[in-house]
């Protein structure tokens, strides 16, 4: 091979490790969990005290900003690695020596799995939630919801209780999806998956989780996202206060989850909706209207009497005092003659109440250009998915375990957010939203 005799007088290495270690040294400074630690190391209180809890637990938040798999990963960088061994806090005179065993790292995981210690846990993430409200501008007014499927490659339910080796709190989840080709013809994809699901509610400007629940694969959606919503009524009733939207697929159309956001907390639900009319029609009939009709999705058209012609209605905006959705008569609207408008019983404009139909009639009506842009933002929560899996490691895990998968999401989330607000603190927000990109 061919030689190099200069030598520069500095490696590009050391740059790159440095920008490393500053985005880790960003999380530790931004993690509020001193009162996890005080409450590890009192319950280690009497016992040996070879690798220190608060060097372990920084080593743990390592392997997640440096996107280590596996704790075998995360030791043998530990072991080559000398400054990240004294950033987390080991004895640099100990050398390797000082990095924890296989089994250390057992024992002091599970020792996060104690009842106190994760709500402690718990606690951390809604700190962090707690400080983005006050430290971004408008956190929290748009928010949106989505499930994520977390396949687990442990063997399906062990036969024996006792086998660690299996997984015994998952079990099977399904998903349907349709999508309609360029014939017209609708294709039905099915996903099937071993594992948990986890529903997150997020703020979608800034791309950032606000709660979570994880549950097994099979349970529905809608009541979870009911339930979730129902615990933040209780437990912190401010993120319900400052929202004004919320996002989320047809996987969360449900009449009661959109009369709960809207009648419950005055938030806008900006769900997509599925086709349930099973007897084949594509138009009813507006009750107490003859010639006025909508379709599912909430497009509401007149019906000219002289001519049998249909024409969309113009969206005049809702009233909320009325809590009904205003449309205007369209060719007053649009300036056109209408050959049946000596015959029309309508109005300038018609009012139609939300509870006609809490589904179709929502208020932000689905037939207007709002609706759309809105709904569009629900986007973000795919790319936090995308993040779990790609930079956090949920997508190719060893993880078993409800207890464990739930740990390491409160994790992974907390991470998330410490790493935000400590590039917001440091005047780079660009980067607000990523894990792995280095500080300006």
């Amino acid at each position: 091979m061919a030689s190099i005799t200069e030598k520069s007088l500095f490696c590009w290495r050391d740059i790159e490790n440095l920008d490393d270690l500053h985005r880790l040294h960003l999380l530790l400074d931004n993690l509020p969990d001193e009162r996890l630690m005080r409450l590890l190391e009192q319950r280690r209180s009497c016992g040996r005290d070879d690798y220190p809890v608060r060097a372990v637990w920084n080593s743990i938040l390592a392997a997640v900003v440096f996107e280590h798999k596996s704790i075998e990963s995360l030791r043998r960088e530990l072991m080559r690695n000398a400054q990240l061994r004294e950033l987390c806090g080991f004895d640099p005179l100990l050398g390797i020596k000082a990095v924890p065993t296989p089994s250390a790292y057992t024992r002091f995981l599970k020792r996060l799995k104690a009842r106190r210690v994760r709500r402690l846990l718990v606690q951390v993430f809604t700190s962090l939630v707690d400080q983005c409200y006050q430290e971004l501008p408008g956190f929290g007014r748009r928010l949106g919801a989505d499930g994520k499927a977390i396949e687990s490659f442990a063997r399906r339910r062990g036969k024996d209780q006792e086998d660690l080796r299996g997984e015994h709190d998952a079990d099977w989840g399904r998903h349907d999806h349709f999508h309609q080709k360029e014939s017209g013809e609708i294709q039905k994809t099915v996903k099937r998956w071993f594992g948990f699901t986890v529903h997150v509610i997020a703020d979608t400007d800034y791309e950032l989780p606000v709660a979570f629940s994880l549950t097994r694969a099979s349970r529905n959606e809608m009541p979870v996202m009911r339930k979730l919503i129902r615990a933040l009524e209780q437990h912190r009733p401010h993120i319900l206060e400052r929202a004004e939207l919320f996002s989320a697929d047809r996987g969360y159309d449900d009449g009661k989850l959109i009369e709960q956001l809207w009648r419950v907390h005055h938030i806008k639900p900006v769900i997509d909706i599925r086709n349930l009319w099973r007897d084949g029609e594509e138009t009813k009939l507006l009750p107490g209207r003859e010639n006025v009709l909508y379709d599912y999705r909430g497009t509401v058209s007149c019906m000219c009497l002289e001519t049998g012609k249909q024409r969309q209605m113009a969206y005049r905006g809702f009233e909320e005092s009325r809590g009904a959705l205003k449309y205007g008569c369209p060719a007053a609207h649009y300036g056109y003659e209408c050959e049946g408008s000596q015959k029309c019983p309508l109005a300038s404009s018609i009012r139609i109440p939300l509870s006609t139909d809490w589904r179709v009639f929502t208020p932000l009506a689905r037939s207007s250009y709002k609706w759309k842009r809105e709904y569009n933002k629900r986007t973000a929560l795919e790319r936090i998915n995308s993040r779990l899996d790609t930079s956090f490691g949920f997508e190719l895990h060893t993880t078993r375990g409800e207890d464990k998968m739930a740990i390491n999401l409160t994790i992974a989330f907390s991470v998330m957010l410490a790493v935000a607000l400590g590039r917001v603190r440091e005047n780079n927000p660009k980067a607000i939203r990523s894990l792995v990109k280095p500080a300006a």
